[in-house]
């Protein structure tokens, strides 16, 4: 099945190897999950660029899956050796330390890594980096994002690619 592309997409794939993948300063349209997530560490600190959809969602998918998986650790680690006190008051196992702290390294490791990639992705949809300030705002902020992460790539996004400087 081919999919039509946008005139930014086919001058993109006129600067690589058919078959290869983007320069990093260029958004990867058809990422799979191994690929996004090297991307993502690749420019760890990189908000200037686009992301694509592919790459903003397979991550959001990893990083869910992580989260998902360290939960179960901290759920796990506070079960086994938890004491219940006469009074009622549940003390958690002593695992539990090993699962926040396994949560806090990751929290810290891709904080700065997902902004960079939301930045990338409001680029991708032609919309200025600053609105990842709008998630300040509660609720709606969230909303607001995870509906301008759903829009599909805009041409005029490429205004905000640097290949030379990359």
């Amino acid at each position: 099945m081919s999919y039509p592309q946008y005139p930014h997409q086919q001058q993109q794939q006129a600067s690589y190897q058919p078959g290869g993948e983007p320069p990093l300063w260029a958004p990867y349209y058809g990422a799979t999950l191994p690929i996004a997530v090297r991307r993502f560490f690749k420019k760890y600190a990189t908000f200037s660029g686009r992301a694509s959809r592919s790459e903003y969602w397979w991550w959001t998918l990893a990083a869910f899956i992580v989260s998902v998986v360290l939960n179960i650790i901290i759920q796990m680690g506070g079960a086994a050796g938890a004491s219940v006190s006469a009074s009622g008051t549940v003390t958690p196992g002593p695992g539990i330390f090993v699962g926040v702290a396994l949560a806090l390294v990751w929290a810290l490791a891709t904080i700065v890594p997902s902004l960079a990639l939301l930045v990338r992705r409001l680029h991708d949809v032609n919309m200025s980096g600053w609105l990842a300030l709008i998630i300040l705002v509660p609720f709606l902020g969230a909303l607001a994002l995870l509906v301008f992460a759903i829009l599909p790539s805009n041409p005029a996004g490429q205004r905000y690619d640097q290949p030379a400087g990359y």
